[in-house]
């Protein structure tokens, strides 16, 4: 789609594996996801492999909410 968001109605089985290249967007608001879970996978995809594991350390020795009521983070991909 030449990076252009396109409407689109109907299934998918596009699945986000590290390392991709994002072309649309530059930002993702999310939630500190549960570990082994698709949404870190795709996380993961979007903000770099190593870099989330890193955050989710972090986020570990400082006691973050993991799911969906907990803390958040901004991935900013450059």
């Amino acid at each position: 789609m030449n990076g252009h968001i396109k409407p689109y109605g109907g299934w998918s089985n596009k699945f986000l594996f590290p390392p991709y290249e994002c072309t649309t967007c530059d930002a993702l608001v999310t939630n500190f996801h549960m570990p082994y879970s698709i949404m870190l996978m795709a996380q993961a995809a979007f903000g770099g492999y190593e870099q989330t594991m890193n955050a989710y350390q972090v986020a570990i020795e400082e006691k973050y909410r993991f799911g969906a009521y907990g803390d958040a983070m901004l991935i900013l991909n450059d």
